[in-house]
């Protein structure tokens, strides 16, 4: 499945038990670590401090936010997920699980997997999705990040 792909509810209903998309690799830079440390005010030495890093982090480096991970998923979404039909909005509806497995290294690459667990018209003209989702490091053994992924897509009509 590629992000190109436009489905309706129906076809996406149809999806639900299967993994509709894997992203691109996104960089996490020290850059961006950073500026994520400034907007949020988590400027512990693990993410902010490479040369204390290296020398008292148990990571042997800095190493990004588990939250600054999980902000990544609507970029790794946008460019793994098919589109939807007559889509008028998609609305992050929250997580019913998070979990921060692993750490990720300053200058990493991530990706995200996601499987369609559920696809539920709670009322006409809005779809709730469940992704269960997990982010891997490029080259790492295990993932560092599993959540299951709440999203609401509003229908234009016609959908």
């Amino acid at each position: 499945m590629t992000a190109t792909v436009a489905l309706s509810a129906e076809e996406w209903k149809g999806l639900t038990g299967s993994e509709v998309g894997v992203s691109d690799w996104v960089c996490v830079g020290q850059p961006l670590i950073d500026a994520f440390a400034e907007v949020t005010g988590d400027k512990q030495f693990i993410h902010v401090d490479p040369a204390r890093a290296k020398k008292e982090s148990p990571y042997g480096g800095t190493v990004a936010h588990g939250f600054l991970t999980l902000s990544l998923l609507p970029v790794m979404a946008r460019n793994a997920l098919p589109h939807f039909k007559n889509a008028g909005a998609r609305i992050n509806y929250g997580f019913d699980k998070i979990r921060f497995l692993a750490p990720v290294p300053a200058g990493a690459k991530v990706r995200a997997r996601f499987n369609l667990m559920q696809a539920d018209e709670r009322k006409p003209g809005e779809l709730t999705l469940k992704y269960a989702v997990t982010v891997e490091v490029q080259g790492g053994k295990a993932p560092v990040v599993a959540a299951e992924w709440l999203s609401r897509v509003l229908l234009e009509e016609g959908a």
